[in-house]
């Protein structure tokens, strides 16, 4: 069975707390992703950061991108995947929680990052599009 670690991107680029939300903006322009983990100071996962969550918390409530922070910008505690996780608990994580990338944890370490694409890739056939299905409901 294909698990997290065979599949995810490794070594993701981490947008700090601390760091606003334009330069969060320019990681995701210069590294060609769409959402970025938020980690603190202490290297620790804080939570995620989408192209989405740019748009519609900071920009279209007219906030200045320069001035907010990614730490202001999220949301509670990320949904996370061990990197012994399997395809299936990988693919029921992510139609439970209705998310398209999760960070993967190795002990308390973000070693990587599983996209709806990456999963989809591991997965038979019929399962494929019940994955895009469970994330797209909603």
């Amino acid at each position: 069975m294909t698990k997290a670690r065979e599949i995810m991107t490794r070594d993701p680029k981490c947008v700090r707390t601390s760091d606003t939300v334009l330069d969060a903006a320019r990681m995701m322009a210069d590294t060609g992703v769409g959402a970025l983990p938020i980690c603190g100071e202490d290297n620790r996962l804080k939570g995620m950061l989408t192209d989405r969550d740019i748009v519609v918390k900071v920009l279209a409530e007219g906030k200045d991108p320069r001035a907010v922070r990614a730490g202001d910008v999220a949301q509670g505690e990320a949904v996370t995947i061990g990197a012994d996780d399997e395809a299936p608990e990988i693919f029921r994580t992510m139609a439970q929680h209705q998310v398209r990338r999760l960070p993967v944890i190795d002990g308390h370490d973000l070693v990587g990052i599983v996209a709806q694409a990456d999963v989809a890739r591991a997965l038979d056939d019929p399962q494929v599009g019940d994955l895009v299905q469970a994330i797209s409901q909603g």
